[in-house]
């Protein structure tokens, strides 16, 4: 034993583990400051490896790993797990070009699949050509992202004339930013308690899911720790979903007043806004709104950073984002604590959408009554509705909150496209759930949707005709649930792809599904994995002829 104890041990003349080049080192240097090493700035540091040299080279994320003082294996796991961090290996001959075909419904329903295909036939492997989660842009689709530039109502030779530019991101228009509201506060025009309590008198809720009361959530922080942190979560994935991309690239000092006004209220100390990654031309709207309010100096002392996502829907969880914006996988963390508790850095935190944060500064310039005045069917409020599917105008909707689908069709799209019918819609999203048209009647509003297994989430409403059918509609819905898994638990982990495998077979094993979907309402440690289930159980329970 002794001889084989001598022959394994390792001569310490040679370095354990992949070797840190210096030519790495220095390619890495003109990248980063000093600051820029801080633990929460992984997933950053990242994307500016990756935006200078069009991949993640492996030597790079090693000299990275070195500068930021982690492990190797720290950096390597963090930038597996999200979808758009290519990663290049050694003698790696993929191509730099990434072109990412949407799949998600809207896109489905528009000819996504066989766009992909034929973009395969023409591409061949001149690209790293593969299929991608929604892009946001399911008004226009379908949508193919050549890099970080999006092409919409996209065919081939459009995606190939991007594809020739390089897929470089086309300068942003020039805007004008009006600070002029939040001058005003900053000058001493209203109280905190005043604002609160008109935002309270609104009815104003949470509008990226949840819909939780917002003067509620920000009376959670009275006496609370410092200090304090607004998150804004700008992260909406839900297919079907842009709203707040609409609201960002037409009204960004609109969002950062209100983004503002919440952080002042709960006594923030900084505000940190986490931006999905498919929204370029939004990133850069916002940076220089927000240069813009630095340079008026009407911060208020409080510090704004613009952190981006990597491609995972997962991290539209609270938590899970909270994760992500620390540098790591965006893992949801079991609760309690809640964010108002111990949030972000541990420190308690509030989560807006960036929905909520646009009303804001239109109640403080109208006042509660007239916004709670907005709504019909007992609803209070405006919202934007995000309108995609078979109707002759998509696109974002500002619409009273409770208004039906079929006023929403007729009064606010122009009635269906033409050629088409209506038979079912998805008042919430991939997630909603799915109704027949004869339940069209029912108000788009929170606690209005429930008996039927549905809700309305962020109002991303999805139109239906009899150009689809609802098996169909469902399988694609639980194929992106399979695929944007976090993986963390077991009954989504599996659960999705089980549940995607038996809705693949001709006839459905209903006890089966109904039994799986139960595990994993009960057993998911966050909202992906219970709500998974919605679109199989709405065909069961609300189209049983589709079923067979």
């Amino acid at each position: 034993m002794g001889h084989l104890e001598k022959t394994r041990r390792r001569n310490p003349a040679f370095q354990k583990g992949r070797q840190v080049e210096e030519t790495a080192l220095d390619d890495l240097a003109p990248l980063f400051r000093p600051a820029d090493f801080a633990r929460d700035r992984l997933i950053e540091n990242l994307h500016a490896i990756q935006d200078r040299f069009g991949y993640l080279p492996v030597d790079h994320m090693a000299a990275l790993a070195r500068l930021m003082k982690m492990s190797q294996a720290e950096v390597y796991e963090v930038a597996s797990f999200y979808h758009h961090f290519n990663i290049v290996n050694d003698g790696d001959t993929t191509p730099l070009l990434t072109v990412r075909v949407c799949e998600s419904l809207t896109c489905h329903m528009n000819g996504g699949e066989a766009l992909l295909k034929d973009l395969q036939g023409e591409l061949g492997d001149s690209v790293r050509l593969m299929p991608g989660p929604c892009m946001g842009a399911c008004d226009k689709a379908p949508a193919v992202a050549v890099g970080e530039t999006q092409v919409v109502q996209a065919d081939v030779p459009k995606v190939w004339r991007q594809i020739k530019a390089g897929g470089v991101l086309s300068a942003s228009p020039k805007m004008d930013f009006d600070f002029s509201q939040w001058r005003e506060i900053l000058s001493g025009s209203i109280e905190r308690e005043t604002l609160i309590a008109t935002v309270e008198g609104s009815g104003l809720r949470g509008l990226g899911g949840a819909g939780f009361p917002t003067a509620r959530k920000w009376s959670f922080f009275k006496g609370a720790a410092k200090p304090r942190y607004l998150v804004v979560n700008a992260d909406e994935g839900e297919p079907g979903t842009f709203k707040d991309r609409w609201c960002i690239e037409n009204h960004p000092a609109r969002v950062l007043t209100g983004a503002l006004v919440a952080a002042w209220a709960i006594e923030a100390s900084a505000i940190y806004i986490y931006l999905r990654d498919e929204y370029p031309e939004a990133r850069k709207i916002l940076q220089a709104a927000i240069a813009a309010l630095e340079a008026e100096g009407l911060t208020a002392g409080m510090e704004i950073h613009l952190r981006r996502g990597a491609g995972a829907y997962i991290c539209g969880e609270e938590s899970a984002l909270l994760e992500s914006l620390e540098g790591k996988r965006g893992l949801p963390r079991h609760k309690p604590p809640y964010p108002a508790q111990a949030g972000l850095f541990g420190q308690p935190t509030l989560i807006n959408n960036v929905e909520t944060l646009y009303w804001l500064p239109e109640i403080l310039e109208k006042g509660a009554e007239w916004f709670a005045g907005q709504g019909v069917n007992g609803a209070k409020g405006l919202r934007l509705y995000s309108v995609s599917g078979r109707v002759k105008e998509p696109g974002v909707k500002c619409a009273p909150a409770g208004l039906t689908v079929r006023q929403l069709i007729d009064e606010h799209c122009s009635g269906m496209a033409d050629g088409h019918a209506f038979t079912a819609y998805l008042p919430g999203g991939a997630s909603g759930g799915i109704l027949p048209a004869s339940k069209g009647d029912i108000p788009l509003d929170f606690g209005k949707l429930e008996v039927e297994g549905c809700f309305i989430g962020s109002a991303a409403v999805v139109i239906l005709s009899q150009a689809d059918d609802v098996r169909d509609i469902a399988r694609n819905l639980l194929g992106f649930f399979a695929d944007e898994s976090c993986g963390q638990c077991t009954p989504c982990r599996s659960g999705t792809v089980k549940a995607l495998k038996l809705m693949e077979a001709d006839s459905w094993d209903e006890p089966l599904l109904r039994e799986l979907s139960q595990a994993m309402r009960d057993a998911s440690i966050c909202g992906l994995g219970q709500a998974a289930p919605n679109p199989l159980l709405s065909v069961l329970n609300q189209f049983k002829e589709a079923e067979r």
